[in-house]
């Protein structure tokens, strides 16, 4: 994929040599042209360094509109990504205007074009800017963002720019080799551990960090699905395009499933979710005595299962993370709730367990097919997983 970065004249332009590199981490070419307002901020020199290639700032440049750099520029790239986009930059966007290099390109190319806004949040929330927003909306661009937190004027608030981790990620959803395999249907994904109370202190949980599940739901919005993450309490980000809904309990995350379940064509059940619940949670903090400490449990819905025998189930995966006998307990498991495919993986492997950044499946599916995953990263995986899951629906 080739990415063009295009770089306006705000301080969040410090971030930019880094975000030029966690594009190139994805495997994208990257080339960067800057407004004259940018390298008063960041020079030239660091992002050729960082993408390889001429940084361009000069519409008016002899050398390159000897062969129309512009028009160049235009056709060559896949994406046009504007990080940081300042309020003036998308002022003159959301009016044709064509007076740089930068808004020259934007015209002339037929690139999807995404900005991430970065500006003080009284000037984001004026009502010009909000008005340029729109009009750039509904002229086919993407926003990415803007983010809340502190910002260097020393308020606090709307305005900051996305992260580049979080950027380069989006920039993954425009790639045409991937938007294709998944392109109209409707994803229901549970990722995470669920929380299950105790007493007001103290819960029962498992060490599921959430990794898998997310990369799978952002695979699956790369590929054109429309998702919707359920995910338990997790400290990760998803893509802006996939809809989060945030739960704690096991009940909690079967309340909010079987609330999104209709019209779903895909449901991938990822979540680690608690077996068992405290029969009564405890209203005050249970004090420690020398006396054991004996809990009543009581069985927890099984939301995977519940889903796969629904009346018009939608096509359903479920994952098995065991210990042992893990293809074993994983075929039961695909036969005895009714699944079409299930991803079996051994947690009791430390380099592919919980909280890793690997893993490595082994994929079952109802028509005896087997599917060996090598071990790799998580994000890999996961976009191998869609993949399979599309030829098979």
């Amino acid at each position: 994929m080739k990415i063009l970065v295009g770089i306006s004249g705000g301080i969040a332009a410090y971030k930019s040599p880094d975000l030029v590199r966690r594009i190139k981490e994805t495997g994208a070419e990257v080339r960067v042209v800057m407004t004259h307002a940018a390298t008063t901020f960041i020079s030239p020199l660091t992002l050729q360094a960082v993408s390889g290639n001429t940084v361009s700032t000069d519409l008016l440049d002899p050398e390159a509109e000897a062969a129309m750099g512009h028009i160049e520029l235009a056709r060559w790239a896949d994406l046009v990504l504007i990080a940081p986009a300042t309020a003036d930059l998308i002022a003159r966007l959301a009016n044709g205007m064509a007076n740089d290099l930068l808004t020259t390109i934007c015209l002339a190319t037929t690139a999807p074009i995404a900005i991430a806004p970065a500006m003080n949040l009284q000037m984001w929330a004026n009502a010009a800017t909000q008005s340029n927003i729109k009009k750039l909306q509904q002229n086919g661009l993407s926003i990415l963002g803007p983010d809340k937190g502190e910002q260097a004027c020393g308020e606090t608030g709307l305005g900051r720019m996305l992260e580049p981790t979080v950027l380069a990620a989006e920039c993954l959803r425009f790639d045409p080799e991937l938007t294709q395999s998944m392109s109209g249907k409707n994803i229901l994904i549970t990722a995470g551990p669920t929380r299950e109370d105790i007493d007001p202190v103290r819960y029962l949980s498992n060490h599921s960090s959430g990794k898998m599940g997310f990369e799978i739901a952002n695979a699956a919005s790369r590929a054109g699905a429309n998702v919707i993450l359920i995910s338990g309490p997790v400290t990760i980000d998803a893509l802006i395009s996939v809809k989060r809904v945030d739960v704690i309990s096991a009940n909690d995350m079967y309340q909010q499933v079987h609330e999104n379940i209709n019209d779903i064509d895909i449901f991938i059940g990822c979540a680690a979710v608690a077996d068992y619940r405290v029969c009564e949670v405890a209203q005050h903090k249970i004090k420690k005595n020398d006396q054991q400490l004996v809990l009543t449990m009581v069985e927890n819905p099984d939301i995977l299962a519940s889903v796969a025998n629904l009346p018009e189930k939608p096509y359903c995966v479920g994952f098995a993370a065991e210990t042992t006998k893990v293809l074993e307990n994983a075929k039961h498991k695909l036969k005895s709730k009714n699944l079409d495919m299930i991803c079996a993986n051994d947690v009791s492997d430390s380099e592919i367990g919980f909280n890793s950044d690997l893993n490595q499946l082994t994929i079952l599916t109802n028509d005896g097919l087997t599917t060996e995953f090598e071990k790799s990263n998580k994000k890999v995986l996961a976009e191998q997983l869609i993949q399979l899951i599309a030829q098979k629906i």
